[in-house]
């Protein structure tokens, strides 16, 4: 961590919460594949001195998860990021994604993923209807 880069960032850029600058080098390994190093930079509102290095770690996964759980799904399943949507329509739009996506993962009955989930609906409708009590 660099506290002189954050008052940088602070300066420069106007982000006056900014009090550490953290670098994180991520390899990724895929088979068949050399490994690959990511470098990634995270601004944040700690202060590096009073915080240990392990809460940083805590805060940067906790991102990654939310990302993974929630935007990945959305942008895989619904083309989040394709759509170019005015702002009206864009609440509406983030609304009904999160209730899609909520009721696709209240049907999860041993199915792993969620588009398994979805192909099993479409392909067996009867299926989540009655998980859902529409039918008896």
């Amino acid at each position: 961590m660099k506290k002189w880069l954050a008052e940088v960032i602070r300066e420069m850029f106007d982000v006056p919460g900014c009090r550490s600058v953290i670098r994180l080098d991520k390899e990724i390994r895929r088979p068949g594949q050399e490994p690959v190093v990511e470098t990634r930079y995270y601004i944040s509102s700690l202060d590096p001195d009073k915080v240990p290095a392990s809460r940083f770690q805590e805060s940067i996964l906790s991102h990654w998860e939310v990302e993974n759980c929630l935007h990945g799904h959305k942008d895989r399943f619904c083309d989040e990021d394709t759509h170019v949507v005015k702002q009206d329509w864009g609440v509406a739009w983030t609304l009904l994604t999160n209730m899609g996506l909520s009721l696709v993962r209240l049907l999860r009955c041993g199915e792993r993923t969620l588009q398994e989930v979805r192909e099993f609906s479409s392909l067996f409708p009867r299926a989540p209807a009655r998980r859902l009590g529409f039918l008896g």
